[in-house]
């Protein structure tokens, strides 16, 4: 049995998720702050240790090999750069190929490419000569860079990978509960059915017009097939061949001698030719009978519903319209969603229980074919037709 402590334990679930999701992102997040704050230090350091490398080529020809700054020269190789004169001629390079430097077209390409890392620096050397440094990032500082851009992916993963997951398992939460309700509903009814049943009976054997013994067992029929319909919901459910024409006809039979006198309730599929269709033939008949609520909730007590069938070489078409209110066309996908609906009474699940019934069980399509305020709607359900 569906108790709320079960569904509060449903939504702790995915409160539970939804925390987990954000934690991910916020570690995410400042991972991200944090690498780029190192990127940025780093960058600084670099910047500043070329310039002291700078000024140590201007002081140069003063030094000798045993000089800090010297050897510190040695240790700076892995930064890639190019120090040319005022002439533009290469005078010492580090990390850049022979080939670059040998073809001027590719040289000055580095040059611009260098440039736009770093600004160059300045030489002034200790015998009036002046040189120009350009150079680049280290291979740390660049995988630095870029770290960041890998840490975004991986987090774009995660979090699309996070959402598919909660979406999953929420939708199948929500399934269970539905299934749950559905099947609870048709066992809650299975007793005063049981009931009813035995008062008709005593009913048969007194004194009462026949007609209202016959009408209350119509109703009881119809409660009965409710109760089913609702124990289907989850189980397998079993598709026959069937004649669309009756199976709509039997729901329009129903309601004929329950729809208010000024409301015109046509039907052409006992006019034509029979239609076969694999469909479950009490879980159908529910769809029609969804689509005929409503219809009749939109032209509020007078007005006319057609009900028209039609096929074509792949489908059977059912189309229900009606002469009522209308549906603004940013309504059109949402009335199929659960909860969705402009009645000031109902739950809103007719049409979305519809839907699941015709492209989950079906493997069909339902929709709105037309609709226009003031004028009324069109909504058609389309099953794969059989051949006979």
């Amino acid at each position: 049995m569906i108790t709320f402590t079960k569904i509060r334990e449903s939504l702790a679930s995915y409160r539970n998720r939804l925390i987990i999701i954000g934690v991910g992102i916020t570690i995410g997040c400042f991972s991200l702050i944090f690498t780029a704050k190192i990127a940025q230090n780093l960058r600084e350091k670099e910047k500043s240790n070329m310039t002291l490398w700078s000024y140590a080529m201007g002081r140069i020809g003063e030094t000798n090999s045993n000089d800090p700054l010297v050897l510190y020269i040695i240790d700076s190789q892995r930064i890639p750069f190019i120090m040319t004169d005022e002439m533009g001629r290469v005078e010492v390079s580090n990390m850049i190929p022979d080939k670059v430097l040998n073809h001027p077209d590719l040289r000055n390409k580095m040059l611009i490419r260098l440039s736009s890392k770093n600004d160059p620096l300045e030489i002034n050397a200790w015998n009036g000569r002046r040189y120009m440094l350009f150079y680049g990032n280290s291979r740390l500082l660049k995988t630095l860079i870029y770290f960041p851009y890998v840490q975004i992916l991986v987090i774009a993963m995660f979090v699309t990978f996070g959402f598919i997951t909660f979406h999953s398992s929420k939708q199948d939460e929500q399934n269970r509960v539905w299934i749950g309700l559905a099947k609870e509903t048709a066992h809650q009814l299975g007793t005063p059915i049981s009931s009813l049943l035995g008062w008709l009976e005593y009913l048969k054997t007194q004194n009462i017009e026949p007609y209202v013994v016959d009408e209350m067992n119509k109703d009881l029929t119809r409660l009965m097939k409710v109760a089913d319909r609702f124990s289907k919901i989850g189980s397998e459910t079993s598709l026959q061949a069937a004649n669309i024409n009756e199976v709509v006809g039997g729901s329009i039979m129903y309601f004929r001698t329950r729809v208010p006198r000024n409301v015109t309730l046509s039907y052409n599929g006992l006019a034509i030719a029979p239609v076969q269709a694999m469909v479950n033939a009490a879980l159908f008949e529910w769809v029609i009978e969804n689509l005929l609520k409503n219809a009749l909730d939109a032209i509020q007590g007078q007005g006319s519903i057609d009900v028209t069938i039609s096929n074509d070489n792949d489908w059977v078409f059912v189309d229900v319209k009606d002469t009522g209110k209308g549906i603004a066309k940013a309504n059109f996908a949402r009335i199929f969603e659960p909860g969705f609906t402009t009645k000031t009474r109902g739950w809103g699940l007719g049409l979305s229980l519809s839907r699941r019934i015709i492209e989950e069980y079906h493997r069909g399509k339902i929709g709105v074919l037309e609709s226009e305020i003031g004028k009324g709607t069109i909504i058609r359900v389309a099953v794969r037709r059989t051949v006979a």
